[in-house]
């Protein structure tokens, strides 16, 4: 066996391990100006680097670090806008809504209300009342009416005097002249708002078992006290 030699170490080197690479695929700025700092300080001294590109990419920095002011702006502005929103609707819990719906909502032991809007006068309306199916399950013959915002105040019941479940249900309106020419009709939903649903951030009002959008409502008002 060969004798050891004085000054070194015989202990075993140990092979070398491979080591993954960590980073990120997004490019800041900081990392844009470090990368072209290390461009200018290892080019080629007989062939520099263009004036036009160097300006091109000092120009890509410039832009860059615009564009990042302006997202985390943007974020904030948004923030703050959904947090104002919300805010207000719910300060519109206990107020009374108007909003556009062909729906009306039948909740148990109550009565349930619309409205439908008439473009003109009208010899005949006719209110019909349907169920998840498509089936009428109650038609109100309201008469001869002026244009303008009709109550409609169903009890309930199905024509033959049977109370239905609880429920969302359609309605169908049939509005004529005096020729028998039929006239433009417009659904109205309307209740007093109880609550706020946020969906993904946006708010829902909760009217009458129902959810209903801001771009559903016509107006919103101070419920009536006696």
């Amino acid at each position: 066996m060969p004798a050891a030699i004085p000054g070194l170490d015989s202990t075993p080197l140990t092979p070398p391990t491979t080591a993954t690479a960590t980073g990120s695929s997004a490019l800041g700025k900081d990392a844009f100006m470090k990368l072209l700092m290390a461009q200018l300080a290892n080019q080629d001294p007989t062939a520099p680097t263009d004036d036009t590109a160097f300006v091109s990419q000092l120009a890509q920095f410039a832009g860059l670090e615009a564009a990042q002011a302006t997202n985390t702006r943007l974020d904030t502005l948004v923030s703050a806008q959904a947090a104002s929103t919300q805010t207000q609707a719910v300060g519109f819990i206990g107020k009374m809504v108007n909003f556009r719906t062909d729906s009306i909502a039948l909740e148990a032991g109550l009565s349930a209300t619309a409205q439908v809007g008439l473009t003109a006068p009208a010899t005949g309306v006719s209110v019909s009342v349907l169920d998840s199916t498509g089936k009428a399950v109650r038609t109100m013959k309201l008469g001869a009416q002026v244009p303008g915002a009709l109550n409609i105040i169903w009890d309930g019941n199905d024509d033959g005097g049977n109370r239905q479940p609880p429920g969302v249900y359609s309605l169908s309106v049939n509005a004529t002249d005096s020729t028998g020419k039929g006239i433009g009709v417009s659904l109205q939903g309307n209740g007093e708002i109880t609550g706020v649903d946020f969906d993904n951030g946006v708010p829902k009002l909760k009217v009458n078992g129902t959810l209903v959008t801001m771009s559903q409502v016509t107006s919103i008002n101070e419920r009536n006290t006696p």
